[in-house]
């Protein structure tokens, strides 16, 4: 192993939760080989990874494809999506069954489950290997990428919103339009700055801190008035947040989100998914989540009945349903949290990035940092499980190829 003595070295580390068939259900952890983890997007089964140098890593569950490795197969083993290493990729998103990727030369590429037109493509037809989406060609840098279910967005650097997909229940905001096989623009008269997207419902947040809501409307999970709910077909200003609303994450019945001095949380919230506690199982309407109130939040991210808050000092909180250890609370404690519960086996890390698969597991990204002391004996080359020491998890150090 190279060490990097006298200063300061960064070097990701990947954590992972829950249910999953990448390390048989057990919590697990992996290292990049001469590379460092820099973003990461869960869907229902699979997982996408961006490094630092623009490579795209890939695994989980592959039926439809949604992995873009040119297969059908699936793969426990992270693994480099060759056919997009002559381009750096900048942004990915996963849905249900699909999968979406943005590359520093301006294209997007998608890959996988295309029932409902999910993938921009004009068609309805899966694809196992990336394809790329003619449509944004020459519309502009993309800025942020959202998927659902079966649907997906992609948020311009000038603020204009595209959507395309799924909109049975009105998920991309299309009004009765059914759906949508090539992206189309969805405007609220004002700029767009964050979007997210649930299982069935979206939401967006303007530049100057509007939240909207749109898509299926049961459980509160819109935070819409009863007056403003026959409408929930397209976007619809959501009330009772006094403040610039900064982010805002969709979950399966519920959605978060947090200005500069409130978190707050609105829709089902049976496994304590909301953070209000024991007694409130759904609110309609948004509601401060009183842990918070100090204006400490950093990102949110939803999974189905789960939610997870960083804060800005790097400390992870997460709530909802805890089948499967997904919270990360250890392998003791599979039981639902209902109000915000510190993961006490990351306090000498600083979280860098949360990202919830839908249904069943939770992975995290961590920035950690080498020290003279030797307490983290981590540096960004690692040959082999005896480079670092134990970090409390249950599996051994992979090391994958990045070629």
């Amino acid at each position: 192993m190279k060490i990097l003595p006298y200063f300061f070295a960064d070097s990701g580390a990947v954590f992972t939760f829950g249910k999953s068939k990448f390390a048989d259900n057990a919590p697990s952890k992996f290292w990049l080989k001469n590379d460092v983890p820099l973003k990461i997007a869960c869907g229902d089964e699979h997982t996408a990874l961006i490094t630092e140098n623009g490579k795209l890593f890939m695994f989980g569950s592959n039926n439809w494809g949604q992995l873009g490795l040119g297969t059908k197969a699936s793969v426990n083993k992270p693994t480099c999506v060759k056919a997009l290493k002559s381009e750096k990729v900048k942004l990915v998103a996963c849905g249900r069954t699909h999968t979406l990727v943005y590359t520093s030369r301006g294209n997007l590429y998608a890959a996988g489950g295309n029932n409902e037109g999910q993938l921009g493509l004009g068609d309805y037809e899966e694809r196992a290997s990336f394809q790329l989406v003619d449509f944004f060609t020459k519309r502009g840098p993309i800025k942020m990428l959202a998927a659902g279910s079966n649907m997906s967005a992609a948020l311009m650097q000038d603020g204009k919103l595209y959507v395309w997909g799924d909109n049975s229940e009105g998920q991309i905001g299309l009004g009765k339009e059914a759906g949508a096989v090539i992206p189309q623009e969805l405007s609220v008269g004002r700029r767009v700055a964050w979007v997210s997207c649930g299982y069935y419902h979206s939401a967006i947040v303007t530049v100057d801190g509007a939240l909207f809501t749109f898509g299926e409307r049961d459980c509160g999970k819109l935070g819409l008035s009863t007056t403003q709910l026959p409408n929930h077909k397209v976007p619809q200003h959501v009330g009772g947040i006094s403040e610039r609303v900064l982010q805002v994450a969709c979950g399966g019945g519920h959605t978060v989100a947090f200005t500069e001095n409130y978190l707050y949380s609105f829709g089902l919230g049976q496994f304590g998914q909301l953070g209000h506690g024991t007694f409130i199982f759904e609110s309609c309407l948004p509601r401060v989540v009183e842990h918070f109130r100090k204006g400490r939040v950093k990102h949110i991210t939803c999974g189905e009945n789960h939610t997870a808050v960083l804060t800005d000092s790097g400390l992870l909180y997460t709530f909802g349903d805890g089948r499967h250890g997904k919270l990360g609370l250890g392998e003791e404690n599979f039981t639902n949290q209902f109000k915000p519960t510190l993961c006490p086996r990351f306090l000498k890390y600083n979280v860098e990035s949360v990202s919830f698969i839908n249904i069943i597991s939770i992975s995290y990204i961590f920035k950690l940092l080498y020290q003279a002391s030797g307490y983290f004996c981590m540096c960004l080359y690692l040959e082999d499980s005896e480079s670092v020491q134990d970090l409390g998890e249950t599996t051994d150090l992979l090391n994958l190829v990045s070629a």
